[in-house]
């Protein structure tokens, strides 16, 4: 069996791995249906709090004897730098990618109803956390699932889970994206990216929980104000399809988005499936993530941690992740075809010939894209080249779910000449093939981010806002791959860890973009379920500790303020 056979196999098992867990139809309604019970049960909190939680984060109420290593400031930059990274900038653009203009809906649902999820969840960690060997402070849902639900085989899982996810939300994707950005805007080596970033990682985490908040507090809001800035400069230049994109957000929602240039379309349930898992990948509210970093701050209430988490999904999706989605809406990139290098991963071979100018051909790869009820089949044989160019025909190249053009075979830096065989839609032969098409994640971004007032210098903010965004976020996941591992094999293990995680950062940077999103996808899945679970188990007494959080408020504070809430 040859290396492409163990990629394919690897990949089909991956997908059915994901079929039954993120991709599953069932996972994005669980997510959703938990965060929308929580807000009506705990009467939208989210709106009712957001003031208030500004005033916490502000230091408003602090005791600067209370608790922790870490103020509320540092915790939620800690947070918020593992949210905002490759999820902001390369996540929207996949979910525009594959469910259109409806995806980003989705995340904002997803967005809105988390930011009660957020509370729940950091309410309850902060309250069953715990100190480890070292004296610091530990904790997270593994410790509510032991503590207070006595279920310490799910608080083993989730423990596990985090581990596993650390590598395939903030490790991979991360360095896959910075190392695939930087190459496109300044022509830096892959490799290259990745050893410098991975020495750069090993001397941060390496200090453990101190460093990495100080970091996180510093480098956080200067990033967001780049990135702001350079998707305003977008929005800017093109204010007249502003309107136009956000009524398409709003009228696809709930019917799915139609076919446009180079897109061919993306059903309801496509763009809901895309957009919530998307919007989780980005804000992780549910996921579990956050509460270990806001266990570590200082508080002498969970619930006051849990309100300043509020503020997470808010920052993260609501306002970073909408900048994002309207610059490449507005811009109208999503659906114009580019030049790319063509990854193996997202190339197939129909049989037969297929055009989008022809309605009926565009409404059956419609249907093969998104539901897979369909006549078309995959190509299987040989396709002859010369100098480059396929001279067979009665078959077309599908790149990034769209219809390949100009598509060109090399070998070695030289055009290709001779036989390439087809086996069920996969090339098999060691080739490089380009061509235009649509492109997708970071690639996709970085080409809206030209289309403003900076140009082509767009591409640099994307590329810096990626890397400091990216870099970060894999900082914060190694401080929640830490807690896991101080959980299930105690500080010693904790050497090793920080090793794999730094060399899993080099080696992601020159891996498969999209083989390394479906990895994410799954390990995101694998905490979220029973992180639900526990928090749909513990409403109850949630509710409780709140209304015990305001009686106590009121007796330490005026009760004038607390009425203005």
């Amino acid at each position: 069996m040859n290396n492409q056979t163990w990629i394919d196999s690897f990949v089909t098992l991956l997908n059915t791995i994901d079929g039954y867990l993120g991709s599953a139809q069932y996972f994005p309604f669980a997510l959703l249906a938990t965060g929308i019970f929580l807000t009506f049960y705990l009467k939208f909190p989210q709106v009712r709090y957001f003031n208030h939680a500004w005033r916490v984060l502000s230091g408003r109420y602090d005791n600067p004897d209370a608790k922790g290593d870490a103020t509320h400031f540092q915790a939620l930059t800690t947070a918020i730098s593992g949210t905002v990274g490759t999820g902001n900038i390369g996540g929207v653009a996949l979910a525009i990618y594959l469910g259109g203009p409806a995806a980003l809906f989705w995340m904002w649902m997803t967005a809105f109803f988390g930011m009660t999820t957020k509370l729940v969840e950091v309410t309850l960690s902060h309250k069953y956390r715990d100190t480890d060997e070292n004296g610091f402070i530990v904790g997270g849902p593994m410790y509510v699932m032991e503590k207070r639900l006595n279920m310490k085989w799910l608080a083993v899982f989730f423990a596990l889970a985090t581990v596993v996810s650390s590598f395939g939300t903030g490790n991979l994707p991360q360095s896959n994206s910075i190392a695939s950005g930087v190459s496109g805007t300044f022509g830096i080596p892959e490799w290259l990216t990745g050893a410098v970033l991975a020495t750069l990682l090993g001397l941060v985490i390496v200090g453990g929980i101190s460093r990495i908040v100080r970091v996180a507090e510093k480098i956080v809001p200067f990033m967001a104000l780049i990135y702001v800035i350079g998707a305003l400069s977008v929005i800017v230049t093109n204010l007249d399809q502003v309107g136009e994109s956000l009524l398409a957000v709003l009228s696809d929602a709930f019917s799915g988005s139609a076919a446009t240039g180079g897109f061919l379309g993306a059903t309801f349930a496509y763009a809901f499936n895309r957009g919530v898992n998307r919007g989780l990948f980005s804000n992780e509210a549910g996921q579990g993530s956050a509460p270990i970093a806001h266990a570590a701050a200082k508080a002498e209430d969970p619930v006051s941690e849990g309100m300043v988490s509020i503020l997470e999904p808010f920052i993260d999706t609501i306002i970073i992740c909408t900048l994002t989605g309207l610059v490449i809406l507005s811009s109208g990139v999503w659906t114009e075809k580019h030049q790319n290098q063509f990854q193996k991963f997202d190339m197939q071979v129909l049989d037969g010939e297929y055009s989008e100018d022809i309605p009926a051909h565009r409404a059956e790869l419609f249907r093969y894209l998104n539901s897979g009820l369909t006549n078309i089949k995959h190509y299987d044989g040989v396709i002859q080249v010369i100098a480059g160019t396929a001279v067979s025909s009665e078959h077309t190249v599908l790149h990034n779910r769209s219809i390949a053009e100009d598509v060109n075979y090399f070998h070695e830096g030289e055009p290709y000449t001779g036989p390439l065989t087809i086996r069920e839609g996969k090339l098999t032969n060691d080739v490089e093939v380009n061509g235009r098409s649509l492109v997708h994640s970071v690639d996709l971004t970085a080409e809206a981010f030209s289309r403003g007032l900076f140009g082509d210098f767009g591409r640099y903010i994307v590329a810096i806002g990626l890397v400091l965004f990216a870099f970060t976020t894999a900082v914060a996941w190694s401080y929640y791959g830490d807690r896991a591992m101080t959980y299930l094999f105690g500080v010693n293990s904790l050497i090793f860890y920080r090793s794999v995680y730094v060399l899993g950062f080099f080696f992601a940077a020159i891996a498969d973009t999209s083989l390394i999103w479906l990895i994410a996808a799954i390990t995101i899945a694998f905490m979220t379920l029973p992180n639900l679970f526990s928090m749909l188990v513990l409403h109850r007494e949630v509710k409780q500790t709140i209304i015990q959080y305001w009686s106590n408020f009121e007796i330490k504070h005026s009760k004038k303020e607390s009425k203005n809430l």
